[in-house]
């Protein structure tokens, strides 16, 4: 909708355990706070989201969680650790970074994988947060991870077993995330090359609900995706570092902050049932049932303008 103005702020947050986040803010320095969390995990922040944004009301805060983006170190490298990278700490780089910028309350918009970390900082920060807007929700229930890498091989069978038979045999009944991580921390790079493309053959399949050509998106990058291979499995294969119902047994700390929920009913990924049930528990939010739309946003499609409506909605 608005034109794709330049940050007019941007710095590398210092958040301990050798972590260095990156932020910029763009639109009105003294406009009402908005801070949109990443999905993927790994994905790192889309200058895209600019243009959804009135940068003459809103003051728009991106930031690219830990090894994403222009975050350092990057998990791009085999070398860098993820032992302190954990939706506990994501939850607290956010708190910091809000801090740092001196906002007191901010709306939050995150989909997909940054749905679960709204949610989490939301339920660990309600004072904080002024309004939610959640497209292709998801909780990292280990349902949801089982339905993500085993159930949609009803779906796709040719997919799956092209999938299921990249990891060791004694590994295949297994959790397949987990598996996949091992291999993509391999010493070897000829194994860690194998096991990004093999998993990001399935990733893109089931976000596109069936196809999985590389063509023309970001997995056709070799580095990219190795980066997002590692840290979708690191996260999936530990269960998003939750317990297994956190998000919906804590849905109750976020009564009074408005929310609307945009999902998909085509969404392979990440059926609407989740999304369902969050509605059911969080009396604040709205959901909002888009019959043509799945797990992608695009430009002009119906979630894109799903999205822009509940941005302009909490002006």
């Amino acid at each position: 909708m608005y034109s794709k103005v330049e940050p007019y702020a941007r710095g590398m947050l210092e958040v301990g355990d050798n972590q260095r986040i990156h932020w910029e803010a763009s639109g009105n320095p003294n406009g009402k706070p908005a801070c949109v969390f990443h999905g993927g995990p790994g994905a790192g922040s889309n200058p895209r989201w600019r243009e959804d944004f009135d940068p003459s009301h809103w003051n728009l805060v991106l930031w690219d969680q830990r090894g994403s983006g222009r975050s350092t170190p990057p998990l791009s490298d085999p070398a860098t650790s993820m032992e302190h990278n954990t939706t506990q700490h994501l939850v607290d780089d956010a708190e910091k970074l809000r801090e740092h910028l001196g906002i007191d309350k901010w709306l939050l918009l995150g989909g997909s994988w940054g749905s679960t970390l709204v949610l989490a900082y939301a339920i660990a920060h309600p004072d904080r947060v002024s309004e939610i807007i959640i497209p292709a929700v998801t909780t990292s229930r280990p349902e949801e991870h089982a339905w993500i890498t085993r159930g949609l091989g009803m779906f796709f069978p040719d997919y799956f077993e092209a999938f299921q038979n990249g990891v060791p045999e004694e590994d295949r009944d297994g959790n397949l995330a987990l598996a996949y991580n091992k291999l993509l921390n391999s010493p070897d790079p000829r194994v860690r090359e194998k096991a990004a493309w093999d998993w990001s053959k399935w990733d893109l399949s089931t976000i596109t609900g069936g196809d999985n050509d590389f063509t023309g998106t970001r997995y056709e990058d070799p580095v990219e995706r190795y980066r997002l291979a590692r840290a979708v499995t690191h996260y999936w294969g530990n269960e998003g570092f939750l317990p297994p119902d956190y998000i919906f047994d804590n849905l109750h700390r976020l009564k009074g902050i408005p929310g609307v929920l945009i999902h998909g009913r085509n969404d392979f990924g990440g059926p609407l049932q989740t999304a369902w049930e969050v509605a059911k528990r969080w009396p604040d939010a709205e959901l909002v049932i888009l019959n043509d739309a799945g797990h992608v946003i695009a430009e002009g499609n119906s979630m894109d303008k799903a999205i822009t409506a509940a941005i302009h909605r909490f002006r």
